[in-house]
This record gives C-alpha cells, structure tokens and sequence, in this order.
C-alpha cells in the first residue's frame, strides 16, 4: 500500500509538472531547480548568478525551506521578484506548490527562474517541477563519496557545481576521483567548479548558463 501511495503521489506531480513545463517552455523562460545539502551555499550560488544576469535577464527565485524566510530576505536585497514557499515540515518542493507560487510572478516579463529547493540529496530529485534543468551543488567539506551514496541526484542532474574549492586544500577531496564516480553515473553531466566566497569559476558556469538562456528568450 504504502508503494502504491508514492507512486500516485509522483504520478499528480508528474501531470502538473508536464503543464508547468509547457508554461515555461510558451513564455519562453528558463527554469534552474537548485538541490543541495544544507550549507552546500545554495543561496550564495544564486546570489553570484543574479549579480551576473540582472542586467541582462529579468530574473525571479523561488525559496523554499521548511519553515523561515531567512534566505528570501537575502535574495529580495538584491532586487529581484522572490517568493518563499514554507513546506511546514515536507522535505522538498513539490510542482503543486510551484504552480502556486508563479501566482506571484509576472511570466510575460521574466526570463529566468531559479527555484532553491529545500536542503537535502534525497527527496528532492524524485518530484519533477517541470524545471528546464536540475542542478545540484556539492561542497567540498561534504566530501568526495557523496554521488555513492545519493547517486540519483546526481545521475538526474543536468549540472553538478562543486562549491568551496578554496578549501580544497584543507581536505581529502578527491576531485579527480568524484568526476570519475559522477561521469559513470551520468556521462553527460556538465560539471563547474567553483568557490562562491572567492567567485572563482563563476564565470564558466554564467557562460554556459547565458548561452542555454539565450536560446530561451527568441521564443518570446
């Protein structure tokens, strides 16, 4: 019973989710879902991403987080659109709550969405929310052996960004090693390493991001 249960709860996600990527896909916007551990440094990752794009994109973000609006007080600074989506003890996002929240946005006029999902490597992965492209952050300190032991994140995700390389030295991590584990789990994957207090490597993952983004807006 309880299997059954999941699967009708992913197969409602899934349908709504498939209209929210029309959505986006008619309205020509680029949607980020953003996973990662807590204090992988999500929310300096978007915070390097908007600084880089605002200029040049119209750019919103979806918070979410169990409870607290901590992170979307940081992001609104900044001076983009930002709604905060409570989960009240759910330990990820859902596309029903997604579907809620563009209540709040003007779609016509955004070209970008970055949802920051809540902080975990499990459940999160599992609920589509209809996103262009998945990505998920490691940091360093979490170390190497992470896609062994949550290897779904990161075989789903279309980007793997590896965070805080400026304490590389500092640690075991084996870099060589993870792209290695990464690479057999999902050959494809694009991986940008980078370190959000030194903005080191920023500028490769904005590059690549602006180039998926442009190919988004001449459908408006």
């Amino acid at each position: 019973m309880e299997i059954k249960l999941q699967q009708n709860i992913l197969a409602a996600n899934d349908k709504i989710a498939v209209d929210l990527a029309k959505i986006f896909k008619d309205k020509g916007i680029y949607v980020i879902n953003l996973m990662a551990s807590p204090g992988a440094g999500k929310t300096s990752f978007i915070l390097h991403t908007i600084e880089a794009l605002k200029n040049k994109l119209s750019v919103a973000v979806i918070e979410g987080d169990i409870a607290s609006k901590v992170d979307a007080e940081k992001v609104r600074e900044h001076g983009v659109s930002t709604i905060q989506i409570n989960t009240g003890g759910a330990c990820h996002l859902d596309a029903n709550m997604i579907r809620g929240a563009l209540n709040f946005l003007n779609l016509d006029e955004t070209d970008l969405i970055i949802i920051e999902n809540v902080g975990n490597l499990v459940c999160p992965v599992e609920f589509d929310l209809g996103e262009t492209v998945k990505v998920v952050i490691l940091s360093v300190p979490e170390g190497d052996d992470k896609p062994l032991k949550y290897p779904r994140i990161f075989a789903d995700s279309q980007v793997l960004i590896v965070n805080k390389m400026d304490l590389l030295d500092y640690t075991d991590f084996n870099v060589d090693g993870l792209k290695r584990t990464v690479n057999n789990l999902n050959p494809g994957i694009n991986i940008f390493e980078i370190s959000c207090k030194s903005a080191d490597g920023i500028d490769n993952w904005i590059s690549w991001l602006k180039d998926k983004t442009d190919k988004f807006l001449k459908l408006k």
